[in-house]
């Protein structure tokens, strides 16, 4: 872990949708430690800021990606970089997926918007070792078609089963409307021996939680992302704290049994 930016360049940029950018990292100097699924950088835009990203994809030779949504100063900064510009990277931060836990039985991923980016690499963790792992099913919500994240990506993440679901169908759209979990009932798994992974609005977690518990999940193996307004990511300035939390440090991955009785304390 860095707690001093190390500066990376921007290699390549990706436009997902009308306001979500893929950018692809690369150090231009010393990398620092490697990154797991699910943990975070705090990515900082010179003269701007900086803000806390999960990496969306990890790459060889410290190379990563970062899905950014352009909704703050900071994001815009970012959401606005051309390959070559560069910008800070620390960490990496926080408490990660551990796909090891799911190891043996299947595996359901349920993501809500900007929510399946840090949860991409977990998947592709699974599919790196497909004998290691039973059934995978990727569930996803977004508000319109066009909001939809990787839509390219989901064939090869079927195995079995890979869905979208979206709030207001546009034209062309013959797929699922309403919320995520409706997609359950064509997901492919065995509640005993599945552990979810979960990201999104936390409405969203607070919905797929009940489902999956109403399912018969375990619920310390259905593991959701939270997140708080997080600022120095180390834990002492205590701009996350949820409850005796502080998700910098002992999150942003939770067991939805610790999670659950703080999803009622709202961010400010």
């Amino acid at each position: 872990m860095t707690l001093v930016p190390l500066p990376y360049r921007v290699r390549d940029r990706r436009e997902e949708t009308r306001d979500v950018v893929t950018l692809t990292l690369e150090p231009a100097g010393e990398p620092p430690a490697p990154f797991t699924p699910g943990r975070f950088a705090m990515l900082y835009a010179f003269g701007v800021g900086e803000i806390p990203v999960s990496v969306s994809k990890i790459l060889d030779g410290g190379a990563l990606a970062h899905t950014v949504r352009a909704v703050g100063a900071v994001s815009r900064a970012l959401y606005g970089l051309r390959p070559g510009a560069v910008l800070g990277v620390r960490g990496p931060f926080g408490v990660g997926w551990d796909a090891a836990r799911a190891r043996g039985g299947d595996v359901l991923v349920v993501a809500g918007g900007i929510g399946l980016a840090p949860l991409r690499p977990l998947i592709d963790a699974v599919l790196a070792e497909p004998e290691a792992y039973g059934r995978l099913n990727v569930l996803a919500g977004a508000r319109t078609p066009a909001d939809l994240l990787y839509s390219g990506e989901f064939p090869a993440w079927s195995r079995p089963f890979a869905g979208a679901t979206v709030d207001r169908p546009g034209g062309g759209w013959d797929g699922r409307v309403g919320i995520v979990t409706a997609l359950l009932d064509e997901a492919v798994f065995t509640p005993a021996r599945t552990t979810a992974f979960v990201c999104g609005p936390e409405v969203m977690i607070r919905a797929t939680g009940r489902a999956l518990v109403h399912r018969g999940v375990d619920p310390a193996r259905i593991r959701v992302s939270l997140e708080r307004n997080m600022r120095c990511a180390t834990g002492h300035c205590g701009h996350c704290q949820l409850g005796p939390l502080l998700l910098c440090r002992d999150g942003p991955v939770l067991g939805y049994d610790r999670a659950e009785p703080l999803l009622s304390v709202r961010e400010l």
